[in-house]
């Protein structure tokens, strides 16, 4: 089966949820996933609009898309989850928000855990480990 060219307007589209999780829109970004643009849209290096939404530290545009029922399990093309993007970026509430939707802080490779270690990121390791205060 050889693939048809894909529409420019699918791809301008495309790319303008990416920005929109990017960009933390998050009230545009779940119109469009309301209006059926997939949740678990990929990208051409394997992210996913939750993995973009949570490396750019965006916890509502996070939370808006596990409402509507993102993969917070799926891995970029890198192994990276959206919960090892999020430790990355020391984004509390993004990580909060992850772990409360169940995201394992040892899937991926590297792991969200093992991310938090390399980088020496304690306040990040605590909230993983459930070990954090509200501060």
């Amino acid at each position: 089966m050889t693939g048809a060219p894909i529409d420019p307007g699918v791809i301008e589209l495309a790319g303008r949820v990416f920005d929109l999780a990017r960009g933390g829109a998050t009230d545009e970004l779940a119109a469009y996933v309301d209006a059926g643009v997939p949740v678990n849209l990929t990208n051409d290096k394997g992210d996913t609009l939750l993995i973009l939404a949570a490396y750019h530290g965006h916890p509502d545009t996070v939370g808006a898309l596990l409402d509507r029922g993102a993969d917070h399990a799926r891995v970029n093309d890198r192994g990276q989850t959206a919960l090892a993007a999020a430790v990355f970026r020391q984004s509390t509430g993004t990580v909060t928000r992850l772990l409360a939707a169940g995201a394992d802080p040892d899937a991926g490779g590297p792991s969200a855990r093992a991310t938090a270690e390399f980088f020496g990121l304690p306040v990040m390791t605590e909230l993983l480990d459930g070990r954090a205060t509200a501060g």
